[in-house]
């Protein structure tokens, strides 16, 4: 046997060994039952400017460097915000009718100015805080730049997420007209930069992290429990407003709202593009349903991303059709393969690749959309996805990070006639030396609706 050959079965062995074996290794916090306590909103301050004080002191020096960046500018506009304002200044309301952001690489040292209208003390703890007269804002600015004199003015353009591209044709116009023609040529796009700042998280990000996500499971379990579904009566807006109120109830929030699918047996579900669509809101639930949940909430400036399966019993059955079950293990073997080949450093694209055609010698019908996530539920950084890296560049794998092991198989089930079903299934993740893991342990039964 040619060495290639042999090579590549020994692979395929130890793939299929992680996957049937050694997998729930990586799921290693305890299940979901109690909702864990949550920080105050005066709390959280004071983790959160501890972090911010890391991001900004410690690793954004060295990120400019790295990219070339003598000088970054952030404008916010009130009532427009850049979605990079949250994540650079303490979690309050930058509210001036345009606030400007300057950081700037001096060597040795690193500076960052703060061009504001009101004077905020939070803000005083990680900037040099400068407050010029609304008619002198633009002046006061060119000062601050000619002083400096930057080879490079990174502004958030350029970039093909929405994360990179913040800066409002106003504030750009603004910017050059304030600055003057030489200071415009040195403009650049931020956009790389911005791929390693939101994708770096801090190794004490997780602990917060961990409970985000077990608030996100705890929510969606009683979801899809006879707590909230009355098979016959509730409809899918009821379980989908039942779960906004009770992130509500926490002082969080949601930043997409939750979707729900139902799969039934002799019926045909819609797809929008590639992918089942959701139900109507109106859609009343039935005994026989297989139903998915797509949900997500935000907690620290932190997003979550979760998707899960849950079986309304017919009458007289005790639990979900062995059909169902293969079906969900099926998934579970997707996973598997993801995580027995994922590893720092590794681009997204070949992840991809590498975990296709092990799906494809295994015979497993599936799709996947894996994305970046933490900062923002879709985030920058690498993505495993059928449709290339579009998680804004930067398509190498970085320690630490987190992603979104979001994605599907198809698998006719035999007590539906065998029909095809769909199992999405959608679970954050953290990158470490050996490799993804859970941040809260997969699905691995089918939630049942009695």
């Amino acid at each position: 046997m040619p060495n290639s050959k042999r090579l590549f079965t020994l692979s395929a062995i130890l793939i299929t060994f992680a996957t049937l074996f050694s997998f729930d290794s990586y799921a290693q916090s305890p299940a979901a039952d109690t909702m864990p306590k949550l920080l105050t909103q005066r709390e959280q301050m004071k983790v959160r400017e501890g972090w911010l004080r890391k991001r900004l002191g410690t690793l954004l020096p060295g990120m400019m460097k790295r990219h070339g960046i003598d000088m970054w500018i952030v404008v916010n506009e009130e009532f427009n915000s850049d979605p990079v304002t949250p994540h650079i200044t303490p979690p309050i309301p930058i509210v001036g009718r345009r606030d400007v952001f300057i950081f700037i690489d001096r060597g040795e040292t690193h500076e960052r100015i703060a061009m504001v209208r009101y004077d905020e003390e939070r803000l005083k703890n990680h900037y040099r805080m400068v407050m010029p007269a609304r008619d002198k804002f633009g002046e006061e600015l060119k000062k601050i730049v000619d002083e400096r004199k930057p080879k490079t003015i990174a502004l958030n353009i350029g970039g093909s997420r929405g994360q990179q591209s913040g800066l409002s044709y106003d504030s750009y116009r603004f910017l050059a007209e304030s600055l003057g023609a030489e200071n415009e040529k040195k403009f650049v796009s931020a956009a790389d930069l911005l791929v390693e700042f939101f994708d770096t998280r801090l190794p004490e990000e997780l602990e917060h992290y961990r409970n985000a996500v077990a608030a996100t499971e705890i929510i969606a379990r009683r979801a899809f429990s006879n707590e909230v579904i009355t098979p016959g009566k509730t409809t899918v807006g009821d379980v989908r407003w039942w779960m906004m109120e009770e992130v509500n109830k926490l002082g969080l929030t949601i930043w997409f709202q939750p979707d729900l699918r139902i799969q039934r047996r002799r019926a045909a579900t819609e797809t929008t593009g590639p992918f089942l669509s959701t139900a109507a809101e109106a859609e009343v639930i039935r005994r026989g349903d297989l139903l998915h949940l797509d949900f997500g909430l935000d907690y620290m400036g932190l997003s979550t991303d979760w998707q899960k399966h849950a079986y309304v019993l017919n009458e007289g059955e005790r639990d979900a059709p062995a059909g169902l079950k293969a079906a969900l293990r099926n998934t579970n073997k997707l996973q598997g393969i993801i995580f027995s080949i994922a590893r720092t450093g590794m681009t997204g694209t070949e992840v991809y690749e590498r975990s296709m055609a092990e799906c494809k010698r295994q015979s497993i019908e599936c799709m996947i959309y894996s994305h970046p996530i933490g900062t923002h539920g879709h985030g920058l950084g690498p993505s495993i996805d059928f449709r290339g890296n579009i998680g804004g560049g930067g398509n190498k794998i970085i320690l630490g990070s987190y992603m979104s092991i979001e994605l599907n198989t198809t698998t006719p089930v035999a007590e539906w006639g065998g029909q095809k079903v769909t199992m999405m299934a959608e679970d954050d993740a953290v990158m470490t030396e050996n490799g993804y893991e859970f941040i809260r342990p997969r699905q691995t039964e089918i939630y049942i609706v009695r």
